[in-house]
């Protein structure tokens, strides 16, 4: 393997690199923390159906019928709910979302921080590194995600940490980063889907770059797979744990109604979704900077030994992996599967600034920072992601209906829900006094699936969402046989909730079961 010279520049790179990208990441809280107190002062912190489900998943491992480790899930990547699994065990944490927002803002200050420090180790530049990290800390939407439950911030926080790893390992790969950039890449691996192109595409460059600086082949081969272990290993953990769960090495389908006309099955149309989505939560002045510094980077590092290990951050644009693959197969449109895109536009239009000559590099920088500062609103509640995020907002306040109906009457029976449709509903009753273990859903095995057949001995309540996705299963279940109402008597419905109610006696089929069933809830 090969040894980089230390040269002056890179002795004055090891000195300033860190200060620059701690302060710049310390700096970010203060955005952070403003977006944080503003959203939550307007009642937006759990407005978005899933970061009350990212809460329902953690908390479910406890206070479940069956509680255990089986109730991470398969669908969601699960470090996340592991992160926050025994926090939101309070309940003040898990109604307001607090603990999961903490982690939320401190992976966006990483984030901030990763990023600054990958602009510098590829330009040594301060000015381009800080207005570069501003595209990315200043961007409404990513201020918004950060004031949240949600992944996201996560997402930033680990894929940018582990390029700036490789960036470094590319250089100079010595068994501790070898272990530092493997644990970041198995950990965005964990996180959220679109960080599994980003590692492969992460792998593959860091490899190109290697052999761009003329290291032999068998070395390369074997360092970059000691790297891929890490991710390899999660990926082996996650697969094993969803087999375990629900039966399946993986979910594939099943978690939306395809609906996406425009895209489906058109691959160059869903790619001008993914840039049109991409211009909506940044601005074409600077997708401009930015496509400027992708081409940049892979000129210099194809051209220039010295620069080969620069390409690692193109890895950054595998993100639009997923909501280009998601387009293509009909999922509907959701602008918030471009935001991880926000990390690459920030990192290579830091990069198109400090390629500049040093005359020009303030002038770029400065015209970069006023596109931010200026172009948009930090806090804007009329982003694209903030507006997202209330869709499920109407629905809230018609629910109140069927809550205060359910609250009214509720005895202590259990209430049957389909958790894939109905989490965050799940979450709102939490402040209505009611535990997850009131509910009886899909995480319960086959106490569920039993009651699936006939639910009068099992619960007291259904709550069956008839309207989002053309119903959940409990709906579909209801059209294809009507006896599975039978018993149950409807006493409301608001916001596309309907609720049913327990009454009488047993229908006959359910009498023949015997008491195998298990006696009424």
């Amino acid at each position: 393997m090969s040894v980089t010279p230390d040269t002056p520049r890179r002795r004055w790179l090891t000195r300033c690199r860190h200060p620059a990208a701690c302060v710049a990441g310390l700096l970010a809280l203060l955005p952070g923390a403003w977006a944080v107190w503003t959203y939550g002062a307007a009642g937006l912190a759990l407005s978005h159906y899933d970061a009350k489900g990212h809460l329902v998943v953690a908390r479910r491992v406890f206070d479940s019928i069956t509680p255990g480790w089986q109730q991470l899930g398969a669908v969601w990547l699960p470090l996340p709910h592991l992160i926050n699994l025994v926090p939101v065990q309070v309940d003040a944490f898990y109604r307001s979302g607090a603990s999961a927002i903490a982690v939320s803002m401190l992976a966006y200050a990483l984030a901030v921080f990763a990023a600054t420090r990958i602009v510098l180790q590829v330009t040594a530049s301060r000015a381009a590194a800080l207005s570069g990290a501003m595209v990315l800390a200043l961007n409404p939407n990513v201020l918004y995600l950060q004031a949240t439950p949600m992944t996201e911030p996560l997402l930033l926080g680990l894929t940018l940490l582990a390029v700036s790893l490789l960036t470094d390992w590319v250089e100079q790969p010595t068994p501790r980063l070898t272990c530092a950039a493997g644990l970041a890449l198995a950990a965005a691996w964990l996180t959220r889907y679109e960080a599994w192109p980003i590692v492969g595409a992460a792998l593959a460059l860091a490899a190109i770059a290697r052999l761009r600086r003329h290291d032999a082949v068998p070395a390369v081969l074997g360092d970059v797979f000691r790297l891929a272990v890490y991710p390899l290993v999660a990926l082996a953990a996650f697969l094993v744990h969803s087999r375990l769960t629900i039966g399946e090495w993986f979910v594939t389908g099943g978690f939306y109604q395809p609906d996406n006309l425009i895209d489906t099955g058109r691959p160059l149309r869903s790619l001008v979704s993914v840039w049109w989505g991409t211009h909506v939560v940044s601005s074409y002045p600077l997708l401009i900077f930015s496509t400027a510094g992708a081409a940049l980077i892979a000129a210099t590092g194809v051209v220039r030994r010295n620069h080969a290990s620069a390409l690692v951050t193109l890895a950054l644009f595998g993100s639009a992996a997923l909501p280009w693959y998601a387009f293509y197969s009909g999922h509907p449109f959701r602008i918030r599967y471009m935001v991880p895109l926000i990390a690459a536009v920030a990192v290579s239009a830091g990069i198109a600034v400090g390629r500049l000559p040093r005359r020009a590099r303030l002038v770029g920088a400065a015209t970069l920072a006023a596109l931010v500062v200026l172009g948009t609103r930090q806090i804007d509640p009329a982003a694209p992601m903030v507006l997202e995020a209330q869709l499920d907002r109407a629905n809230q306040q018609e629910r109140r209906s069927v809550t205060r109906e359910l609250v009214r009457e509720y005895r202590g029976e259990t209430i049957m829900a389909s958790m894939g449709s109905l989490a965050h509903y799940m979450q709102e009753l939490s402040g209505d006094g009611f535990a997850l273990r009131d509910f009886l859903h899909e995480g319960n095995g086959d106490i569920w699936l039993d009651a699936l057949e006939s639910p009068w001995p099992h619960a007291g309540w259904l709550l069956i969402e008839e309207r989002a996705e053309g119903g959940d299963m409990l709906a579909a279940r209801a059209r294809s046989r009507p006896e599975f109402l039978a018993g149950y008597r409807r006493v409301c419905e608001g916001g596309g909730v309907a609720l049913y109610r327990r009454v009488g006696f047993p229908p006959p089929e359910t009498s023949r079961r015997g008491p195998s069933s298990g006696p009424p809830s």
